[in-house]
């Protein structure tokens, strides 16, 4: 078994999922007492947060990078950054260490094409849906994402960092996300993901009224494919 070295803390609600995700998915696939090889560095959110209100992405970049260098100075096997967001810092990291890294944007393009999904409703931070990176991403694999108007980008944007990143779930966040979905329909998707990993917070994929997939399902996923492989 490979030891998976995951960047997390952004936010440590995520970070939580991710490991009993990891941990389910190998003790599910191995039986007995196994549980994952899994190094995590929690980082502070709070002064990320605050760059990226800033626009200050290398800065960022920069605190991933040297936690990504922790991870394999501890022995990581490969590199994963436990957030959607963050994912626009994916090239710098990359490039501060040896270890692959496994892209959250590489484990949900290859869902989608498999269930041959090509115009997915991008649900996600107001960073996320707003700049072109994970778009892009996926359109580059020939995946045409589209997201929400503006009035239902800052709003789902207010519902995870007002709510979800501090463990607030409530039923009116799942009223105004499942309406968001519902509007979907005007841009004709055939599926909605949940492009930032604390939506699942509010309700499963399988209840999201399109084909749903959560990222943070799918990155673990991933995750576990490479460390059992």
């Amino acid at each position: 078994m490979r030891t998976i070295g995951l960047i997390g803390g952004m936010s440590w609600q995520s970070s939580r999922l991710y490991y009993d995700r990891i941990n389910q998915m190998v003790a599910d696939r191995l039986g007995g007492a196994h549980s994952a090889r899994i190094i995590i560095n929690s980082l502070d959110f709070g002064p990320i947060a605050k760059m990226q209100t800033a626009g200050e992405w290398r800065e960022a970049g920069a605190v991933l990078a040297n936690a990504a260098q922790s991870l394999e100075r501890a022995g990581a096997d490969v590199i994963a950054i436990g957030a959607n967001t963050m994912h626009k810092v994916a090239q710098q990291v990359m490039a501060s260490v040896r270890l692959p890294l496994i892209h959250i944007g590489d484990a949900l393009a290859k869902e989608l094409k498999a269930d041959a999904r090509s115009r997915p409703l991008l649900l996600g931070t107001r960073y996320t849906m707003e700049d072109p990176f994970l778009i892009d991403h996926l359109g580059n694999k020939g995946i045409g994402a589209v997201t929400p108007d503006k009035a239902d980008r800052d709003a789902l944007h207010a519902i995870i960092y007002d709510q979800l990143i501090k463990g607030v779930v409530t039923d009116q966040a799942r009223d105004t996300v499942r309406a968001m979905i519902d509007r979907s329909s005007a841009k004709e998707a055939d599926s909605v993901v949940f492009a930032c990993t604390e939506i699942g917070m509010l309700f499963p994929p399988t209840e999201a009224g399109l084909p749903g997939y959560d990222t943070l399902e799918i990155h673990a996923a991933a995750l576990v494919d490479f460390s059992l492989a």
